[in-house]
């Protein structure tokens, strides 16, 4: 069984220093993780609880797991990516009283799952996943477990439909909350948070202008509009690939060129997927791009670009800077892929993920749908989050800062809530 990130690092007082430093640093820029902390504090209402968790373990995901912690929850967590994790703060999460942190950066295949397992040795009552790896794990090895679980949270879009896909194969059997789909995350997280970082990452990893580059972006979900918006507004032109005839013309009228990738393989300097779905970028593309193209990744998982085609048609391949990797085909064109294929914001040398203020609202969710699995039974099943949740959130942000709404009035109220209105 995997031990304790602390018993596996050559120092891991000075890495517990670096990620407290970086710890405290989002803390103090989460408002909304502090307010509901004050509440969990104060009222405990995950006492007796345990929490299985697996994410991206950084910072701000690590003021998450200590605010249930504060609740009364015991955490265990892992990581959700072989390389999104931050040894340093895993390292200061494992000394927070209450948490047990398994995740570290780098392992292999048999490490990252047997990580999960760890969790899941702590028998939760609450799983909180990104990705859906640790509920498909309790399902698939672990069903004896699931009649003492009250449910879950799912933080990524990846998740959501994988756990949509067991629901409607009847193979889910405790209630999950679809976090990615409420407002609150998906407004910000997906379309802000997804398009900075990735953008910014590329930016840094490379070393190079975004401005006067051609940015393909594959997908026109919330992820890749928000990655199309941050790259035409670092003056990139931007073509936009889509299956879906709606989206397609969504993009369109967004003002950006809509093409088949096959198509926009040949014109692009850097790439984006953004589906979460698999062979987004395969040989038929690689063909066609020009020397030099920069691909990367920013969905959950690393089989959008078909890394493997793309192996197959090398001829050399090496890593020409930190994060990237070079490609050398047959012709002489060389194509560089950023961190492996995996999610650039996360998985990248430099990458610190999604702004703070980003996560902050995010994570404010999941707490208050953790909180909101102990207080009410659902059944099992894929559960929007309640309106209610997601604007609890939304008022502590604005609270926070100092931004004022108006109310409706009676009459309004009356006024939206009848049918009899006439001219």
């Amino acid at each position: 069984m995997t031990a304790p990130i602390t018993d596996r690092l050559d120092d891991p007082e000075t890495a517990r220093t670096e990620g407290q430093r970086k710890m405290d640093w989002a803390r103090q820029h989460m408002p909304i993780l502090r307010s509901l902390r004050e509440s969990f504090e104060a009222n405990r209402p995950l006492e007796g609880e345990t929490v299985a968790m697996a994410m991206h373990v950084e910072a701000k995901t690590a003021v998450l797991a200590e605010l249930l912690a504060a609740g009364g929850a015991d955490v265990a967590i892992a990581g959700c990516n072989p390389l999104s994790t931050q040894d340093d703060v895993s390292a200061a999460l494992d000394a927070v009283d209450g948490v047990t942190s398994y995740a570290r950066r780098g392992v292999d295949t048999d490490a990252y799952y047997d990580a999960i397992e760890a969790t899941i040795a702590h028998e939760p009552t609450i799983t909180v996943d990104d990705g859906a790896d640790l509920v498909t794990r309790i399902h698939e090895l672990h069903e004896d477990l699931v009649p003492d679980i009250l449910g879950g949270c799912e933080e990524t879009t990846t998740g959501v439909h994988r756990l949509r896909s067991m629901d409607e194969d009847g193979a889910l059997d405790y209630p999950m909350f679809a976090v990615n789909d409420t407002p609150m995350k998906r407004l910000f997280d997906n379309v802000h948070g997804t398009g900075e970082s990735a953008m910014s990452n590329i930016a840094m990893t490379t070393n190079l202008s975004i401005a006067g580059k051609t940015v393909v972006v594959a997908g026109y979900g919330y992820c890749g509009r928000g990655v199309a918006k941050k790259a035409a507004g670092m003056n990139a032109d931007v073509v936009v690939t889509e299956v879906d005839p709606r989206r397609a013309l969504e993009a369109h009228m967004e003002g950006y060129d809509v093409k088949p990738m096959n198509e926009a393989a040949a014109e692009g300097d850097i790439f984006v997927t953004t589906t979460g779905n698999r062979d987004v970028i395969t040989r038929d593309d690689f063909a066609k791009m020009q020397d030099g193209a920069l691909l990367a990744n920013a969905g959950h998982f690393d089989v959008e670009i078909n890394l493997e085609q793309l192996a197959d048609d090398t001829v050399d391949r090496r890593e020409v800077r930190d994060g990237i990797e070079e490609y050398e085909l047959e012709d002489g064109r060389r194509l560089h892929v950023l961190a492996e294929g995996r999610l650039v914001n996360l998985a990248g040398p430099l990458s610190m993920g999604h702004p703070v203020e980003v996560m902050d609202q995010s994570f404010g969710v999941q707490a208050v749908c953790v909180r909101e699995l102990v207080e009410t039974a659902y059944e099992s099943g894929v559960h929007e989050v309640p309106d209610e949740l997601d604007r609890e959130v939304a008022e502590v942000k604005l609270d926070a800062e100092g931004i004022a709404t108006d109310d409706l009035t009676d009459a309004q109220i009356d006024y939206m809530d009848s049918w009899s209105h006439g001219t």
